[in-house]
């Protein structure tokens, strides 16, 4: 008999060391296997996995159907790729998902974007702040580096996790070229090409290097001399964003969402975008197609074939 627990241990060793999955996707499947795990004990169905069958998992769905749409359909793929492992080292002779018909509507959302307005007015109210005369205080620090924060995910168009784990030696500002580790360790090259940019990167590494070193190169610190933390880089697009006086609520993925809608709307090629943002689809990236409501008043008013003829022609 092998049991759930060491089924669902022996798979997240196997992503772990086999297939070299990043920590957050290895917690986010031991949290998903951890909840089925349960579930089945709570509902008394026997632990052994090779008597689990599409009954319990039809109970298990019913229980989680409350849920968005998009975290079942998480869930549902954790599960899947665990028995689809114990299939292939013949832990089980069939995987009971594949006996299932699972459907899932999700809602297509157009992602928030911030208009190139809406950026100047955070730049603006970041840049406002006294920068320019340096000293060693941890609030001109924190400044500094908060401005370079927002400056790295408008420049790259990275997700967060690949902004915190930026190391120093990731960063040339002699090129300007940035290799941003993305989901799946995959690596990408973005260059930033902005001379402002580039002198803010070099001054906040000037008075950061102690700092950097002491975070195990890490370029994003905090005041303990820590990697800077996801939800640390959260916060601080959030306050940045309400000082700025935007009306939505701002987190790094909607400069993500910026970043390739206005270069879209600038007539770059889908192709270089979705390799800019690390997509493995360029279905993933089409999502950014959409035209905001002033892009489309812009090319309606400028490009639409009505305007080639009037009805003053047809009045002779």
């Amino acid at each position: 008999m092998s049991s759930l627990e060491l089924a669902i241990k022996g798979f997240i060793n196997h992503c772990k060391f086999e297939k070299n999955l990043s920590d957050k996707t290895i917690r986010a499947y031991q949290t998903d296997l951890n909840q089925l795990q349960k579930f089945i004990t709570d509902r008394n169905f026997s632990l052994d996995i090779t008597t689990i069958s599409k009954l319990e998992l039809r109970s298990y769905l019913e229980a989680i159907s409350i849920l968005k749409p998009k975290s079942i359909k998480r869930k549902i793929a954790t599960i899947k790729a665990m028995f689809n492992h114990l299939e292939f080292d013949d832990i089980i002779s069939t995987n009971p998902l594949r006996k299932m018909r699972i459907k899932i509507k999700e809602s297509k959302q157009l992602p928030k974007v911030l208009n190139i307005q809406e950026i100047q007015k955070i730049f603006k109210s970041v840049y406002r702040a006294n920068i320019t005369i340096e000293n060693n205080s941890y609030s001109y620090f924190a400044e500094l580096r908060n401005i370079v924060v927002i400056e790295l995910l408008f420049a790259t168009g990275g997700r967060v996790s690949e902004i915190s784990n930026l190391r120093d030696s990731q960063i040339d500002l002699n090129t300007g070229q940035v290799i941003i580790s993305g989901k799946g360790s995959k690596e990408r090259i973005i260059q930033i090409c902005n001379k402002e940019t580039i002198a803010l990167l070099k001054k906040y590494r000037r008075i950061s290097q102690d700092k950097i070193k002491a975070a195990g190169d890490y370029f994003l610190v905090n005041r303990f001399n820590n990697k800077l933390s996801d939800q640390s880089i959260r916060y601080i697009v959030s306050d940045l964003s309400k000082n700025a006086k935007i009306p939505m609520h701002v987190t790094p993925h909607v400069f993500r969402h910026s970043f390739a809608t206005l270069l879209l709307e600038k007539d770059v090629d889908i192709k270089y975008i979705q390799s800019m943002l690390g997509h493995s689809s360029i279905m993933t990236t089409q999502i950014y197609t959409h035209v905001n409501k002033e892009k489309q008043r812009q090319i309606l008013s400028t490009k639409h074939p009505r305007r080639d003829f009037s009805t003053e022609d047809y009045d002779s």
